[in-house]
């Protein structure tokens, strides 16, 4: 006699078999789980602790990791407000994006769009700074490969004998039905195929209807159409705020470039202006939250100026903002300054009549913000020269065509030496700059 058991099937063979329990998850294959926001551990959006569920790690190393991101690039706030958006809760089908886009607006949604909005402009902030992009895409790539070994490291190739067995094991045994219980149908049915009344389920389907019909030699059922369902109420239509918000926004936009227009830069003048905007849009839509009267149309424009007040960050900060037209004309190599500059305009530094001397070699820079610097050189000097234009284009003494070739990030370096039969007229040094515009250098004729 021995101590084998019947195999057990149904529900006791799943928790026995974790393998054979995920495979019969719903979502795909055995051992992959949709990615779904996570309603019962969230913290904020469920988007750390859908992750975590995901990927089979503690929630906490996302929250920290794209908290990191968040603070160094704006990459997490980027992530976790788009994947707010368009990731549904574990038991829901419609995510919050579909919601706000049928005019069904939350606080949940309105959130989701300013983290996706604050990391935009965040990260279009620091396209110039390398060294935190870097640090943000390798830290990104390490959450993501941890996330993949994670997920992966317990999938296994399932057992094809247990696997097999469980196939092959009859159905789970139920219990008897007890005597004197009351029949599934309403009136029996007798052996002839008649009965008594109409025949009908105790219990099924709301508003489903079955009806028996003598066929000999056997009985055929026919199920009724379903009831129509109640019409669910509509919801509120919005009561639209966004002409008032936009307005407003435009009014608070023009005051704060306005107040800051004589005094300083360009780009800080448009960010404030900027700013006061995409705050007043901010707190239109939070507002509007709660009243039902937001729409679209507000968030579009939201995004808009996020991505403008981006762009006015990157602007050069000696860019003024007023135009003018500037000649620099030292008469000898000593009055030459270490350094020219003009924020706005056209420059014309004339170093014709000022040049070293022999065996002397003098130095200086000219920096103009945006529109064009005109540069004279001496007649008999060699000129090492360095020139930088941001966006716009750079004229030589040896470019003899004279196209204009407008690209960005512009850079040349070279030693022009003078004329055959020059007399020594020393060593110049310049460096040169634009931000937007056009560097142009020639060397004087006479």
């Amino acid at each position: 006699m021995t101590d084998e058991q019947p195999a057990a099937t149904g529900p006791q063979a799943a928790q026995r078999d974790p393998l054979s329990a995920t495979a019969q998850e719903p979502g795909g294959p055995a051992g992959v789980r949709n990615f779904r926001r996570d309603r019962r551990q969230k913290k904020l959006g469920g988007v750390c602790a859908g992750l975590g569920r995901h990927c089979d790690m503690d929630p906490v190393i996302f929250r920290i990791g794209l908290a990191v991101l968040s603070i160094t690039s704006g990459l997490g706030l980027v992530f976790y407000g788009f994947a707010w958006l368009f990731v549904p809760f574990d038991d829901e089908e419609e995510n919050e994006a579909r919601r706000l886009l049928s005019g069904r607006v939350d606080g949940q949604a309105l959130t989701a769009v300013l983290f996706a909005l604050v990391g935009c402009g965040v990260f279009l902030s620091l396209l110039n700074n390398g060294g935190a992009l870097t640090f943000a895409a390798v830290l990104a790539l390490l959450l993501a490969g941890a996330g993949y070994w994670s997920q992966q490291r317990g999938l296994t190739d399932p057992d094809p004998v247990a696997a097999q067995t469980v196939a092959d094991a009859p159905p789970e045994a139920k219990a008897p039905p007890v005597a004197g219980a009351p029949s599934w149908w309403r009136d029996p049915i007798v052996k002839d195929g008649t009965h008594d009344g109409i025949s009908g389920y105790f219990w099924g389907p709301e508003g489903v209807t079955v009806e028996y019909q003598p066929d000999p030699p056997h009985g055929r059922i026919r199920q009724g159409e379903p009831a129509a369902p109640a019409p669910r109420p509509k919801p509120r239509g919005p009561r639209w705020i966004g002409g008032s918000v936009f307005l407003t926004a435009l009014v608070a936009g023009g005051l704060g470039t306005g107040l800051t227009w004589e005094e300083q830069a360009l780009g800080t003048s448009l960010q404030t202006g900027l700013a006061c905007a995409l705050a007043v849009f901010a707190i239109g839509i939070a507002v509007s939250a709660f009243a039902g009267r937001t729409g679209v149309g507000s968030i579009i424009l939201a995004v808009i100026t996020a991505t403008l007040l981006a762009g006015a960050a990157a602007l050069p900060k000696d860019i003024s903002t007023t135009w003018a037209r500037t000649d620099w004309k030292p008469a000898t190599s000593e009055q030459v300054r270490p350094m020219y500059e003009l924020g706005t305009g056209i420059g014309t530094l004339d170093l014709s009549r000022a040049g070293p001397g022999k065996d002397r070699t003098v130095t200086t820079s000219a920096e103009v913000g945006a529109g064009q610097l005109k540069v004279i050189l001496p007649k008999d000097s060699t000129v090492k020269l360095n020139v930088e234009v941001g966006v716009g284009d750079i004229q030589l003494p040896d470019d003899r065509d004279g196209d204009v070739d407008i690209a960005p990030g512009k850079e040349k370096t070279v030693t022009l030496d003078p004329p055959a039969g020059s007399r020594d007229g020393g060593t110049l040094e310049l460096n040169v700059e634009v931000g937007i515009g056009q560097a142009e250098v020639t060397r004087a004729t006479s």
